[in-house]
């Protein structure tokens, strides 16, 4: 049923011994790295992931968010309660005990709805992470169940006026007075910044030591004296995307908000995690791809032009043409990257040019989908047009695509 959340836990225990029901069933629990049981838990986490995006992501609430320009707290509570939040989260901190494979399955479904506004993604594959993986134990406990169930909504603030990638310039300080953090400064663009009151901040513990003196820290803003939140911006695109200016005026932080409770470590931290958030715009971005030719494929064989279909021209059959097999290549070399990340064997380069190269042909693409829509593509209310626009920042965050070409020339 529609209200029949994802399982997670005991639950997936279950599950697994369901599809596996036959001639000795029972005996055995299959390993949910097993590709059998693999494949088909995915697929049952993509019809649930499936129906909850066409429920809560519908054309008409689409609409409503954007004018809102945010997702409301209780869709995120919805989805948490669906089992969509934190999928690869371990089992014991109320995580879903999958991989990155189950990130990208939502996050999939999301795009196929030319939804790509809500911050799930970011909340649920990259903020996490950083806490799973060099979080305190009692850091682990106190915060990740609470972001499976959407009580708590996670961003990250590296991004500030003066810097963008260049990440090793932020000005923000973290300086310990007595028992206490004291932070001062500010940031922008960030992301689920309106409705996040649990804040990955990246500050200066040591602003004479370069990127050695960056460190994470675990801002839970709930009543907290000095944090302010500035406008939430007005974008391109990604209306419903609550992006947000953060301000820190002289903020108080007990000395256990240090992520793993060891200064200077953040830029290492940041470095480590940056293969899998660019792995997750690429993902987000041929996921645009895939849904805007689905569309541009049914619209042009429906419009009639000149006596015959849009499809009929030929120039129209050679574009969809060359867009089909440019959305394979990149769907072929994105599944390999996903497949070489869980396995522990993902180089930073090969995620630097997967974030480049996905992020620029889908913008061609979804460009070219708009072309064969007419001036409808550029109607708000026709999705490619939302598609289009929301596609573009792809090439600027988690680092310019000119960054990226620099890092990959590096390796030459």
């Amino acid at each position: 049923s529609e209200t029949t959340p994802w399982p997670s836990g005991h639950g997936r225990a279950i599950l697994a011994a369901d599809l596996t029901a036959g001639p000795g069933a029972g005996m055995t629990t299959p390993s949910a790295t097993d590709d059998t049981f693999l494949h088909e838990e995915l697929a049952l986490l993509r019809e649930s992931a499936r129906r909850f995006c066409e429920k809560e992501f519908g054309p008409q609430q689409r609409l409503l968010y954007r004018r809102e320009r945010r997702v409301p707290r209780e869709v995120w509570e919805r989805a948490g309660a669906a089992g969509l939040l934190c999928l690869e989260m371990p089992e014991e901190y109320g995580g879903g005990g999958g991989n990155f494979r189950h990130e990208v399955v939502f996050a999939e479904e999301t795009a196929r709805v030319g939804f790509t506004d809500f911050g799930a993604h970011l909340h649920s594959a990259i903020v996490a992470p950083y806490i799973a993986r060099y979080g305190t134990e009692d850091q682990k406990r106190r915060l990740l169940p609470r972001m499976a169930t959407g009580e708590l909504i996670g961003a990250i603030a590296m991004t500030e006026p003066g810097t963008g990638s260049d990440l090793q310039a932020i000005k923000t300080t973290a300086k310990l007075e007595g028992d206490h953090w004291v932070v001062r400064g500010q940031k922008t663009f960030i992301t689920n910044g309106q409705n996040a009151n649990l804040i990955l901040l990246a500050c200066k513990t040591d602003p004479t030591a370069g990127a050695r003196g960056v460190s994470m820290l675990l801002v839970e803003t709930d009543g907290l004296a000095g944090f302010q939140r500035g406008r939430n911006l007005e974008k391109v695109g990604w209306h419903a995307q609550d992006t947000s200016e953060l301000f820190f005026e002289e903020v108080k932080l007990p000395q256990t908000a240090l992520l793993g409770g060891e200064a200077n470590r953040g830029f290492y931290q940041m470095m480590e995690q940056l293969p899998q958030e660019r792995l997750l715009v690429g993902v987000q971005a041929l996921g645009l791809v895939e849904a805007a030719l689905r569309e541009t494929i049914a619209y042009t064989k429906d419009r009639k032009a000149f006596g015959k279909t849009v499809f009929d021209f030929q120039n129209t059959k050679f574009q969809l043409a060359e867009s089909a097999t440019e959305a394979k290549i990149c769907r072929v070399f994105l599944d390999d990257c996903v497949d070489k990340l869980v396995r522990g064997e993902l180089d930073a380069t090969t995620a630097v040019m997967a974030k480049y190269w996905l992020s620029e042909r889908a913008s061609k693409i979804i460009d070219s989908c708009v072309q064969l829509f007419g001036g409808y593509g550029f109607m708000a209310e026709y999705p490619v047009g939302v598609m289009w626009t929301d596609v573009r920042v792809m090439r600027i965050y988690a680092g310019t695509n000119e960054i990226m070409k620099e890092l990959i020339s590096r390796t030459l």
